[in-house]
Order: structure tokens, then sequence, then C-alpha cells
């Protein structure tokens, strides 16, 4: 079912912010954050997934520098801002009040 949904660049905008609250990740990181939390039912390609996160990074939302991964790799990680972490809060808000209307619309017989 993941390569079924179509993920809306907002959507993974705020998926990615949401995953770097608890610290930098790199890519792989947030990609498997977001496929774990989801217990798999969304996959991110990894170009949509570096595309957003540059721009990202060029709103101001998020900011990279590199490291080192668990296995030694040299890994470019990326952290919330404190702009990123209010730009999440008012997205947030925004996308629940959007599913609780849809589902509504859903629910209706």
């Amino acid at each position: 079912m993941a390569n079924d949904l179509d993920l809306l660049r907002g959507t993974l905008d705020l998926m990615i912010l949401k995953a770097l609250t608890w610290g930098p990740r790199h890519g792989y990181g947030v990609t498997s954050w977001i496929r774990d939390t989801t217990r798999e039912e969304l996959a991110v390609q990894d170009g949509a997934l570096y595309q957003a996160l540059h721009r990202l990074e060029r709103r101001g939302l998020v900011t990279a520098e590199w490291g080192l991964s668990e296995n030694n790799r040299k890994a470019k990680y990326y952290s919330l801002t404190p702009t990123g972490r209010r730009q999440l809060r008012a997205e947030s808000a925004t996308w629940e009040r959007y599913a609780r209307a849809v589902s509504r619309v859903l629910r209706e017989a």
C-alpha cells in the first residue's frame, strides 16, 4: 500500500519537521522514522525526501551539518530550528482541523 499513497509536498514537510522534534537525524533516519511511525503505510522516496529537506533548509526551518552515522559513514544531519518548531505547531493545527473535516465527510452515510 505504501507505493499507492502519494505524499503531498506540505504533508511530507510536516512529517519531516515532526521527525526532527527529538533531535538531529540524517535522511535515512527521517525516512525510517516515517516508515516505522506509519506502520509501513507510507514510504518516502529518496528524491522527494532530499528535495523537501533542501526546501526546508532554504526556508530556515531546518539546519544541516555533517557528522558520522551509526556505521561510521559521513552523513548530513538535519535539525529543527526555532522557526521550524513554530511552523510545525501551526501546520499541525491546520492539518488536524483538515483531517477532522475530511473524516466527518467520509463518515456521512
